[in-house]
This record gives C-alpha cells, sequence and structure tokens, in this order.
C-alpha cells in the first residue's frame, strides 16, 4: 500500500497515481523561506549500464536537496492526523526514513526533467537498489516491517521494472517475479565498468534470489510525481485549512523556516535527533496560534536582532534618549527594541497581516498614553523647573516606556519589544518625546544638519 502518511495527497488521474509533493522554497530570507518560481535545470537520470550521466548542475541539485526537505515536512504535516507516535529523518537510513511503532518507511526521491525515463538501465533506479539491497545484507532493514518508496518525477514506461513495481494501474498489476526477471536480465547483459555502476551490481549480487524476490516485494516505484514548482500547492492548500488562504502562504513560511533549520541542525549533528510527533505538533500549533484573529506572528529571527547602535546616533529617537540623560546601555536596549519593532512590523505590512488602519490605530493609542503622562510631567514642573529637573522628569517617563507600557497592538500579540520598539519610532518621528522642551532643543540641533 501507499504510505499513509502521503496517501491523501494521491491524486487518481486514471492511468497513474499521481503523488502531491511540495513545492521548493529557493531563496532564505531573514529565517523564513519564501516561496519563489524558479527553473528545474536538467538533471540526467544517468545509464547504469553505459556509466554515462548528465552533468548536475548547482541548481538541480540544490532542488533535489529542497525536493527532499519538502517531502519530509509534507509527511510531519500529514503524520498529525494519526497522532503523534512518529519520527521522521533527514538521511538517516535513506533520503527519508519515518518510523511509526514497529513500522519503518524508507524513501528515495528523484527530482528530473520533465520527459526523463527510468529505464531497467538508470541509475536512479540502481542505486536505489545498490542502498536497499546493501541494508539487506548488512541487516540494517527488517524487510517484514518496512515499506520501500522509490518516487520519481520522471516516467516508469510500461513493460520496464519500474512498471511493475508500480501500484497496480491501467498497465497491468505489479509482478514482481516480472521486475526480478528484468533486471536480472539488465545485470547479465550490462558491460558497464564504471565504478558506480560495478557498486550497484555488486550489492544486487550479493543478494540471492530469494532475497532479491522478497525484496521487491517491499518496493513501490510511484513515477510522474509532480514536480517541485507545482506541488506546493498541497502545502499551501493545508496551510489555507488552518489559518485561511490569506495567511496560508506567511504561515507556510514560517513552519518552513523552522522546519529547514531544524533539518540542518539535524544533519550537522549538533544534538538533534528525528523529528517527533510531539515536538512538530507543538511548533505546528504555536505557529497556528500566532496568525489567530487576536494574534500576529513574531519570528524568532527578529527576536534575535540586537542593532548596531554605530549606525543610530544620528537618529532622531537616539538624540531623544540622549537629551534626557538616558545611558549607554538603556540607549543599546533602545536600538534593540527600535530595530526589531522596525523589522516585524515591516512583515506585517508586507504580507498584508495588518487589517487596514490597524497601525495607524495602534500608533494613535501609544501617542494618546503618552500624552497622558507627558502633560502632568509639563504641568508639575511649571515653567522655571531647572535642567536637572527636567532631566530627572524626562527619565521617569521614559522608565514608563521601557518597564510598564505595554500596549498591544492585538491582545494575543504580547511581546515587548512591539510597544518600546513603537516608541521609538514614534521619538525618531518627534511624534512623542521624553525632555519636556524636546520639540524646541530638537528643532535647535536639527537645523544645522538640515542645513548643510
Amino acid at each position: 500500500m501507499l504510505n499513509p502518511a502521503l496517501a491523501s495527497a494521491a491524486v487518481k488521474d486514471g492511468k497513474r497515481n499521481r503523488l502531491i509533493v511540495p513545492e521548493p522554497l529557493i531563496q532564505v530570507q531573514s529565517g523564513r523561506y519564501d516561496l519563489w518560481t524558479g527553473t528545474t535545470g536538467q538533471v540526467g537520470a544517468g545509464d547504469a549500464m553505459s556509466g554515462k550521466s548528465d552533468p548536475f548542475e548547482a541548481s538541480a541539485a540544490a532542488l533535489g536537496y529542497l525536493y527532499q526537505l519538502r517531502m519530509a515536512l509534507l509527511v510531519c504535516v500529514e503524520h498529525l492526523q494519526t497522532g503523534f507516535d512518529w519520527t521522521v529523518a533527514i538521511e538517516a537510513g535513506d533520503d527519508i526514513e519515518t518510523v511509526r511503532g514497529a513500522s519503518t518507511d524508507w524513501w528515495q526521491l528523484k527530482h528530473r526533467a520533465p520527459g526523463t525515463r527510468m529505464t531497467d538501465a538508470s541509475s536512479d533506479l540502481w542505486k536505489t537498489l545498490r542502498i536497499w539491497a546493501t541494508a539487506v545484507s548488512g541487516q540494517q532493514i527488517d524487510l517484514e516491517r518496512a515499506n520501500l518508496f522509490l518516487l520519481t518525477t520522471g516516467i516508469a514506461p510500461e513493460g520496464t521494472v519500474g512498471s511493475y513495481l508500480a501500484p497496480s494501474r491501467a498497465g497491468g498489476p505489479r509482478n514482481e517475479a516480472k521486475a526480478l526477471t528484468l533486471l536480472n536480465a539488465a545485470r547479465g547483459n550490462s558491460a558497464a565498468k564504471s565504478p558506480t555502476a560495478l557498486a550497484n551490481f555488486a550489492a544486487w549480487d550479493a543478494l540471492d534470489q530469494d532475497q532479491r524476490l522478497n525484496l521487491l516485494k517491499r518496493i513501490q516505484v510511484l513515477d510522474e510525481a509532480d514536480n517541485i514548482m507545482k506541488a506546493g500547492d498541497q502545502l499551501q492548500g493545508r496551510a489555507a485549512l488552518v489559518v485561511g488562504h490569506a495567511h496560508a502562504q506567511a504561515f507556510l513560511q514560517r513552519l518552513e523556516g523552522w522546519f529547514f533549520q531544524r533539518c540542518i541542525a539535524h544533519l550537522a549533528g549538533k544534538g538533534s535527533g528525528p523529528v517527533t510527533g510531539v515536538e512538530f505538533d507543538d511548533v505546528f500549533d504555536q505557529r497556528r496560534n500566532q496568525f489567530r484573529p487576536d494574534n500576529l506572528p513574531i519570528d524568532a529571527d527578529v527576536v534575535d536582532l540586537t542593532g548596531e547602535v554605530t549606525e543610530h546616533t544620528e537618529k532622531t529617537f537616539v538624540r531623544q534618549l540622549t537629551l534626557a540623560g538616558i545611558g549607554n546601555r538603556r540607549i543599546r536596549m533602545a536600538v534593540r527594541d527600535y530595530v526589531r519593532a522596525y523589522e516585524q512590523r515591516s512583515r506585517w505590512s508586507n504580507e498584508n497581516l495588518l487589517r487596514p488602519g490597524e497601525l495607524g490605530n495602534y500608533e494613535r493609542r501609544l501617542v494618546e498614553e503618552w500624552e497622558r503622562r507627558f502633560n502632568v510631567m509639563v504641568d508639575d514642573l511649571g515653567e522655571d523647573a531647572a535642567e536637572t529637573e527636567m532631566r530627572a522628569q524626562a527619565k521617569k517617563i521614559y522608565a514608563w516606556v521601557e518597564q510598564d507600557a505595554r500596549t498591544r497592538i492585538r491582545e494575543g500579540c504580547d511581546e515587548a519589544f512591539v510597544t518600546t520598539g513603537s516608541y521609538q519610532m514614534l521619538a525618531d518621528e518627534q511624534r512623542v518625546g521624553w525632555h519636556p522642551d524636546f520639540e524646541a532643543r530638537l528643532m535647535a540641533l536639527l537645523e544645522p544638519t538640515v542645513g548643510r
């Protein structure tokens, strides 16, 4: 049977089972992955008999890796419907290895140019057989509890090994015995001498006839899978079911961003094992909650931004802090909050996550909260207050911003830098200030700069 985790993604067209797999993420942007349109390039399937193969282009190789990651993500999303008792790993036993209870699924993925044919001599077929035959010889896999999938965007022509190992279709039922005969014939007729071909055949030769047949009984060839550009609609559709069509892409970018970085950590051996069902459910739920009507997403890479004070010393909001006598450490924190709020708010706007007028209304609320306190301060100081007293009161107003001002843009969005950083942005526009005489002081400071 087709892997239950992906069974719902198979679309019957009357001739073949077409497996929907996800679109790649070509560009990395600030810790998220954006859906881009690109070209697949030419990736030759090669010929195990002749030893010939087309050269791999860098872009095509990259798409192959992204295809692998996107497929693994789709497996995780599908597995959520079955519970949490599962794991998914990249480059463990195979391109993708999934474990659920006592059952293991191994996936070999081949993203190929349109029209590529997987014949009985194709290196895609023989390299895959080599991996699985070696695992059988080394007792690395229990065939009684394993399912082996060779998924390719290429074509397995009728009458070839691939067609006989595919799920039953219009061209005829599965026939492992016929596939075994064809493979033995292809092996016997080959004059290939390349190291790769010889290694492929050696792994096959190490199995006896019963082992070969048992291996083929566990293999399913899934050909004509959707290519990497078209199949992104599958994950996009699942995201739409979770957060709605308007926010599906933004949600998917953030889920992918986490998943890709998680896989990188796993491949780099940084102590991260396979992705577990419990872990994925927790991450999925967190990101889904960020797109509730009362919330907005806070991106992990934005939280990591610190900003450089030296790059902002001429900013008006920094001059405002200096006027109030704020120390360097707190100025560094202000720059950090400014950079974070600026970046996060820009993303919300660019991704159309904000409602019409929402940002303007939020800033109005911030200004009005400031006005209440600022006007009281000015009245209490009077007209003859000394500079030391004005600075002391300015520090109190600013301390309120740092410690207590937590007006939320939405009720569920409670990240402090959104408020504090937004106040820095307003101070930069001189819509708020800390020193009682900030407007006149800034005019005196900025006029010479404007005149230059």
